[in-house]
């Protein structure tokens, strides 16, 4: 019988491309979804269904009964400051209770998809490795998601310590095709829609969907316990990245650049709406990502250990336009 692969997360960026790769390569696909999770644009690929919550440890754990491996990819992504209970319980106790669902349905290997905001920061200039110390903090740049990802990673590493056959993986930035919401991908869809007001300065590392679902499949076959591995792309400022989207969507780029004192009042007023409980659009925490250059990262240790490869950015900025224009979330060019 053939493998069988099942994913929390299918229907974000990520899951899915990570869902049809399996099947391309063979491998069965089951994947957990909570009842309210639109999963149409997953209707042409043979994924088989299931109930499963991160906080219903049961219904997880006969979700992965059977499993040759367990891709845990869903995560609540927020740009609070704070780590709410909301984070909190999506996040850590949700990856708490798929450790012990991984546990109890006696699964081969989980995969953990973590992020580079559980990675350390660059000190120098030079692209952070793994061995990288978490050090968002020191740079104002703790926020809720990645602190309670931080610590999503520290249960499945002491768990990997205690014998659970577990590895980590750390995407960047990516971009590409099933990005139903958008996620990241509203950065292009916003840009070619014209409703990016200008320019920052910042990095970070930019890669594709489709080569992180590769990575996370070589993970399970070669990865060692208990390590993880950064799945990367370019290091690219932000400025740079908006113009070679602008160039391929064929539309004008930005031209101002926004100052960061401006963008901060902006941040402030965000924190002030998150405090009186409204959602806000920015925040100072995201204004600080917006402007530092140490997000660079390096996936040398994914390419040596994994065989890890990263196909050009402008590739990925161009294949996910089509889909988008496809899909009708941008129109036709």
């Amino acid at each position: 019988m053939r493998p069988l692969a099942v994913i929390t997360g299918a229907s974000g960026l990520l899951g899915g491309n990570l869902a049809a790769l399996l099947l391309e390569r063979g491998l069965r696909v089951r994947a957990t979804k909570r009842p309210s999770t639109k999963v149409v644009h997953l209707a042409p690929y043979d994924i088989e269904w299931v109930p499963g919550e991160l906080d219903d440890e049961r219904a997880l754990a006969e979700a992965f009964a059977g499993a040759d491996v367990v891709f845990h990819c869903a995560a609540l992504v927020s740009i609070l400051k704070t780590a709410t209970p909301e984070i909190v319980a999506a996040n850590v106790q949700g990856t708490r209770n798929v450790v012990a669902a991984v546990r109890a349905a006696k699964c081969g290997r989980l995969v953990h998809v973590s992020t580079t905001a559980a990675v350390g920061v660059s000190r120098d200039g030079r692209p952070s490795t793994e061995d990288a110390t978490w050090n968002f903090d020191e740079f104002g740049l703790a926020d809720g998601y990645s602190i309670t990802k931080r610590d999503a990673e520290r249960v499945v590493k002491a768990a990997a310590d205690e014998g659970l056959d577990a590895v980590i993986v750390n995407p960047g930035y990516m971009f590409g095709p099933l990005d139903e919401k958008p996620s990241s991908g509203s950065l292009i869809v916003d840009l070619v829609k014209g409703k990016v007001p200008g320019l920052v300065p910042g990095k970070n590392s930019f890669c594709d969907a489709r080569d992180v679902a590769a990575g996370m499949i070589a993970a399970f076959e070669k990865g060692a316990r208990g390590e993880r591995y950064i799945l990367a792309g370019e290091n690219l400022r932000y400025d740079d990245l908006m113009g070679r989207v602008a160039r391929i969507a064929g539309v004008p780029a930005p031209r101002r650049r926004i100052p960061f004192f401006a963008a901060m009042g902006l941040g402030l007023v965000g924190d002030l709406r998150a405090a009186l409980g409204s959602m806000p659009v920015v925040t100072s925490t995201t204004v600080r990502y917006g402007f530092s250059d140490r997000f660079v990262f390096s996936s040398e240790r994914a390419r040596r250990e994994l065989g890890y490869e990263n196909r050009p950015v402008d590739d990925s900025i161009r294949d996910a336009i089509a889909w988008f224009r496809e899909t009708g979330k941008l129109p036709r060019a």
